[in-house]
């Protein structure tokens, strides 16, 4: 694989950076360039990843503060070149506040924090962060949220099925989408969704807890295999 730097966001808060910096690392030829947040400069990166965690203490809402971090100025324009950004768990949340994704994550159905082993489907594998899943591919993959649940209009919903925008679905280990799979209550089952230009990805379960079979399922690397392959041309 060729030499590749990607980016990983650092707020105040986050707690999902260092295991993103060792999936990210675990992959030969590429590098993680950590980013803090009240940086201007994303250093060359040719792609950047918003971890998990609870940036600036989820105060007012999750990601609220955070999409007005200095950082995030360069990672919207970086998104509006086409390039590549991965959100995961809070960094879905600063997508959708930043406005690079639709729709809003909102307090889980039960109002408690959810921290356990979800099965998810890929809904759509043409996206340039799933190349290397079989489409309706059954994921075991953590979540860790206690603002998971997604929310969009009638309409917004629609769209993003329609133009296949939807990547990713809690479903059972049959590939149903249950409602005991959709354990947060998002809408359709929503787990993963990705903008209309297909380089910007937010996804509420953790591949990067999932990305070697010693924590308990490999399912996640392929994302970060998809997404390097992608880059390297490969």
């Amino acid at each position: 694989m060729a030499d590749l730097n990607v980016g990983v966001v650092v707020f105040p808060g986050s707690n999902c950076d260092h295991d993103t910096e060792y999936a990210v690392a675990s992959f030969p030829g590429v590098r993680p360039v950590m980013l803090w947040h009240n940086e201007h400069d994303l250093k060359g990166c040719d792609a950047i990843i918003l971890p998990g965690g609870f940036s600036y203490g989820d105060y007012l809402r999750c990601g609220s503060i955070a999409r007005f971090s200095p950082i995030m100025r360069e990672v919207i324009d970086f998104a509006g070149q086409g390039r590549p950004v991965l959100g995961i768990c809070n960094g879905f949340q600063v997508l959708v506040e930043s406005g690079l994704l639709e729709g809003a994550l909102i307090r889980n159905a039960g109002r408690k924090f959810i921290c356990r082993q979800s099965t998810i489907s890929v809904v759509n594998n043409s996206t340039i962060f799933t190349g290397r899943y079989e489409k309706g591919e059954v994921l075991r993959v953590p979540v860790a949220h206690g603002e998971g649940n997604y929310y969009a209009s009638t309409e917004t919903i629609d769209s993003l099925e329609s133009n296949g925008q939807v990547v990713f679905r809690y479903t059972d280990a049959d590939g149903n989408a249950t409602a005991e799979a959709n354990f947060n209550g998002s809408l359709n089952s929503i787990a993963g969704i990705v903008n209309r230009q297909g380089n910007v990805l937010g996804l509420m379960p953790h591949p990067e807890r999932a990305s070697e079979e010693r924590l308990g399922s490999g399912d996640g690397r392929r994302l970060f295999e998809s997404l390097f392959a992608h880059l390297a041309g490969a």
